[in-house]
């Protein structure tokens, strides 16, 4: 036969249990409350602004708050930003100038101006990427890429056209506190029948540029040789025309003279040569 054991609480003690749990659970919720609303964080690259609750709203004065611990009021709020440069990959389907659908592959590069981010969230709000960014660089894509034919784009004007798409852009989205650090294109496609047209004409122009080339080293090896063979009869015309009689035979004598101081032995007859110039005999 089991007995059952009343444990009787003392009704003082209770009272003073109570009293103990009521202020420490309090004290538990401020904490909370205050880590929440009052201790913030802000990590590397990232900027805070302040929305005073009772004081007027953003503070848009004040540059935004920095990365580290901060410690503001409960009834105020922090917004903090991604200040870092970001990337985003657009894909879109855009007309030629001729009417034909050309596939673009783009990259865009961005960051929020970080002295106006107060003002750029109290106009826009964190999601400017789809509501500024993409629809502007949307925009100027089908604007600019709209003025060229498939081949510019393909192969000759792609760097013109990626600069204008930029600078389009970049006008437009700078006027909303948001900076353009570059924008890319990273692929065309082109229907296949077209691309294949277009790589035999650039294939052909390379062919003909490569003749020019040749034919223009043949043309200046010509003028080359020409030029030669006119400086070597001008020489020879030069040359001729200051020779004489008297000069040639000074020359022979000289040469004569020269002559019969070598070693070898031979026989020189004064005279005895072809317009009395000295006749040398070997022995």
């Amino acid at each position: 036969m089991s007995t059952r054991k009343t444990i009787n609480i003392d009704p003082q003690k209770k009272g003073g249990l109570l009293k103990l749990l009521i202020p420490g659970f309090i004290i538990l919720i401020v904490l909370l409350i205050l880590t929440n609303t009052t201790f913030v964080t802000i990590d590397p690259g990232e900027k805070g602004i302040v929305f005073k609750r009772f004081a007027g709203g953003l503070d848009k004065d004040t540059p935004p708050l920095s990365q580290g611990f901060k410690v503001i009021m409960p009834w105020n709020k922090v917004y903090i930003y991604d200040v870092r440069i970001q990337e985003h990959f657009e894909e879109m389907t855009v007309l030629s100038k001729n009417g034909l659908n050309i596939e673009v592959d783009l990259s865009a590069r961005y960051q929020p101006l970080e002295s106006q981010i107060a003002y750029l969230h109290d106009e826009i709000g964190k999601d400017y990427l789809q509501t500024i960014i993409i629809p502007e660089l949307r925009s100027a894509t089908r604007e600019i890429i709209g003025k060229y034919l498939p081949d510019e784009l393909y192969s000759t004007k792609r760097e013109t056209i990626q600069q204008e798409i930029y600078e389009r852009t970049r006008d437009k989205v700078e006027k909303k506190y948001i900076v353009i650090d570059d924008i890319l294109i990273r692929g065309v496609q082109l229907p296949q029948t077209l691309q294949d047209a277009i790589e035999r004409k650039l294939k052909e122009e390379q062919s003909s540029l490569e003749y020019e080339f040749r034919l223009e080293r043949e043309r200046k090896e010509a003028e080359r040789r020409l030029i030669e063979a006119q400086a070597k009869a001008d020489a020879n015309d030069i040359l001729t025309r200051s020779l004489n009689d008297k000069i040639l035979m000074d020359k022979g004598i000289e040469a004569t003279l020269q002559l019969a101081q070598s070693p070898n032995s031979k026989v020189v007859i004064v005279g005895g040569g072809e317009g009395g110039l000295p006749l040398i005999l070997n022995n």
